[in-house]
């Protein structure tokens, strides 16, 4: 209950700072619909060229980009921590976020929330509405709540990932180019992994899961009778795991803290 609390608290002082610049706002959302758009667009146009990739249908691909877009878009909305290491850590916010009583992530967290990119699971959502319907799929009472579970166990495997990328600044004084990086290979997850080479697969799939936060689950929605479709009940599985460590190296790394300027 504190901490549903402590969120609408931090819901309602970024409203208000919202509509005191809500062209801001509304610019914000619109140019995170416009890259998602673009995105979008590459699929249909990589399939003006060919007629499956890896054995997917284009509605198919489709379908799995708008449930890529699900989780990525609640994880954008409150794990918006790109700047955490100039701001807290060289410039020594931390010291005030460690003298409250809340969990010190679960803080910054708040801070930071960016719902605008809430637009973009919308968007996805009714991508995976249309292309559910194209493709005649059955819908099932059961499929809501676990739609629900795999979106929830994508979230953590994003926050994972990125709370242990993050919590790098507690132990290295040099900023680094990791996130940038790691943002360019989760766009792989909402591809078919059958697509890559078995290096590739491997490490989509065990060690940098993004095959979790796409294709996997989306598989299970898609009625396919393969090995991809037959990882999806481990997504929420995954997503404790990954979010475990990544609180665990989080955690390790604020103990090492000493200060600004340490």
């Amino acid at each position: 209950m504190f901490a549903l609390s402590l969120f609408w608290e931090y819901l309602k002082n970024y409203a208000k700072t919202r509509l005191t610049y809500r062209a801001d706002f509304w610019i914000e959302v619109l140019s995170d619909l416009m890259f998602q758009g673009m995105n979008l667009i590459f699929i249909l146009i990589v399939f003006r060229h060919t007629a499956s990739l890896g054995g997917w249908s284009e509605l198919e691909v489709v379908f799995v980009y708008g449930f890529f877009m699900i989780p990525y878009g609640i994880f954008g909305t409150f794990f918006n921590l790109w700047n955490f290491s100039e701001r807290y850590i060289v410039k020594g916010e931390m010291d005030r976020v460690l003298t409250r009583p809340a969990h010190n992530l679960l803080q910054l967290l708040l801070e930071n929330m960016d719902p605008p990119s809430l637009a973009g699971s919308i968007v996805g959502a009714v991508i995976m509405g249309v292309c559910w319907y194209r493709l005649g799929l059955p819908l099932d009472w059961l499929d809501i709540p676990i739609m629900l579970l795999f979106i929830a166990g994508a979230v953590l495997i994003y926050a994972g990932l990125y709370t242990a990328l993050t919590a790098i600044a507690f132990y290295s004084d040099s900023p680094t180019g990791i996130l940038p990086l790691m943002y360019n290979i989760q766009n792989y997850g909402r591809y078919p992994v059958n697509i890559y080479n078995k290096l590739i697969r491997f490490v989509l799939t065990w060690l940098l899961p993004f095959a979790f936060v796409g294709v996997i689950p989306a598989a299970h929605f898609l009625d396919r009778k393969d090995d991809i479709a037959a990882l999806a009940p481990l997504t929420p599985v995954m997503g404790v795991i990954v979010f475990a460590i990544g609180l665990a190296i989080w955690n390790n790394g604020v103990k090492r803290y000493r200060g600004a300027g340490s």
